[in-house]
C-alpha cells in the first residue's frame, strides 16, 4: 500500500472512531489515544509514554487512556507524523532530524558537534532555548502538531564491520543515514557515503549489505538488533540530537482546557522520567552489547569536528545568533 493511500486509511479510521476523540463525545465515554514509537517496549521513550497514560487514566477515572504500537507497527518516523497531522494518531515520539525538514528552526540541533557533551545539550533543552523551538513548532501551521516535551536520545556513533578511527577509516563506506539532506552531508563530510532510509529499511540493509553500517546511541544498536550484524561501534560522537514527542493537533483542538493543562502536566513529568530511564538504559545497552563481542572503539573527535566544519559553517549560517546562544549555555 503506498504511504499516501495508507494515511488516507488512517484517516478514514480516525473519522469512524470520531467517537473516541474528546470534544465530540460525553464526559463519561472513554477515550483511547494512539501513540506510537519505532522502538520496543521496555525502551526509555515507549516507557515513558506508557507511565504517562497510566497517570492520565487514573486522573480521569479511566476516561482518557493511551494504547501505545511500539516497534513500527504504524510505520516509520515519517508515517508517524503523517497519522499525527490527520489525527490518526494522537502520540507520536520521534526525532527532531525526522522533523527538521518539516519545522526548518530545529536543523540548529541536527547540526554535527553542535553540544559540547550530553550535559550541555540538556541545559539547552531545559532551558529558553529549548522552549522557545517547542513553541515554534507547535505554532507553524506546516507542522499540525502540538509538541509536548523534549526526550534524550543520547549520542550517536558510527557502527559498522569495521573500526573508524579517522575520516580516511570511512572512505567508500555506505552508511544510514536519518532522511533529512544534512545528515547525509555530514556522513559525507566525514569522509563517508550518506544513504538516506528509512529506519524501517535498516536492519535488513545491514544484513544484505545494502549499506555497510549505520550510526545511533548504544540503546538503540541494542533494541534494534543491529549489533547482529555489525560488531564495531566507533566512538565518533558525530551529533548529539534531543527527540520530542507530539500531540495530533487536529485531536488537541477537540480537547477542553483542562484536559489539555493535565496533558501537558503528566507530559512534563514524563519527560523527566524518561531522562532517568534513559541514563539506567544506556549502561545497560551498553553492558550488553560488550558482553555481545561489540568492540568499542575510541574515535579521533577533533579530527571528524573539523571535517564537519563546512557543515556547520552551511547550515549554521542564518542561525548565528541562536548558534551563539547555545555555545554560551553553561
Amino acid at each position: 500500500m503506498k504511504r499516501r493511500d495508507f494515511v488516507k486509511v488512517c484517516a478514514s479510521s480516525a473519522v469512524v472512531g470520531a467517537a473516541t476523540i474528546p470534544g465530540r463525545v460525553s464526559a463519561q465515554d472513554k477515550a483511547v489515544w494512539k501513540a506510537s514509537d519505532v522502538h520496543p517496549l521496555g525502551y526509555p521513550t515507549v516507557e515513558a509514554v506508557q507511565r504517562m497514560g497510566k497517570k492520565l487514566e487514573q486522573a480521569t477515572n479511566g476516561r482518557i487512556s493511551i494504547q501505545m504500537y511500539p516497534s513500527m507497527q504504524l510505520g516509520g518516523e515519517k508515517e508517524m507524523i503523517e497519522q499525527a497531522q490527520v489525527g490518526a494518531l494522537q502520540i507520536a515520539r520521534i526525532s527532531v532530524g525526522a522533523m527538521g525538514p518539516v519545522v526548518d528552526e530545529l536543523n540548529v540541533f541536527n547540526l554535527p558537534f553542535i553540544f559540547r557533551d550530553e550535559a550541555h545539550m540538556r541545559k539547552v533543552i531545559d532551558g529558553p532555548i529549548g522552549q522557545e523551538l517547542l513553541e515554534r513548532v507547535t505554532a507553524s501551521p506546516q507542522s499540525r502538531l502540538v509538541v509536548l516535551g523534549w526526550m534524550d536520545a543520547g549520542t550517536r556513533n558510527v557502527y559498522s564491520n569495521k573500526p573508524v578511527t579517522k575520516p580516511e577509516d570511512l572512505k567508500g563506506q555506505k552508511i544510514r543515514m536519518m532522511g533529512n539532506p544534512l545528515f547525509v552531508e555530514t556522513m559525507n563530510a566525514m569522509g563517508g557515503n550518506g544513504v538516506a532510509m528509512g529506519f524501517n529499511e535498516l536492519f535488513g540493509a545491514l544484513q544484505t549489505g545494502v549499506v555497510d553500517g549505520a550510526e545511533n546511541n548504544p540503546p538503540t544498536l541494542l533494541a534494534q538488533n543491529h549489533y547482529q550484524v555489525s560488531k564495531v561501534y566507533s566512538l565518533t560522537g558525530h551529533l548529539i540530537i534531543p527527540e520530542i514527542f507530539v500531540f495530533s493537533k487536529r485531536t488537541w483542538d477537540s480537547l477542553s482546557k483542562a484536559d489539555q493543562d493535565l496533558v501537558r502536566k503528566v507530559s512534563r513529568e514524563a519527560q523527566l522520567e524518561q531522562r532517568q530511564l534513559w541514563d539506567a538504559y544506556v549502561g545497560e545497552a551498553e553492558t550488553k552489547l560488550k558482553a555481545a563481542g561489540i568492540k568499542f572503539v575510541v574515535a579521533d573527535k577533533p579530527a571528524f569536528y573539523k571535517a564537519t566544519q563546512p557543515i556547520r559553517d552551511k547550515y549554521g549560517a542564518k542561525y548565528s545568533a541562536l548558534l551563539k546562544r547555545i555555545e554560551d549555555t553553561k
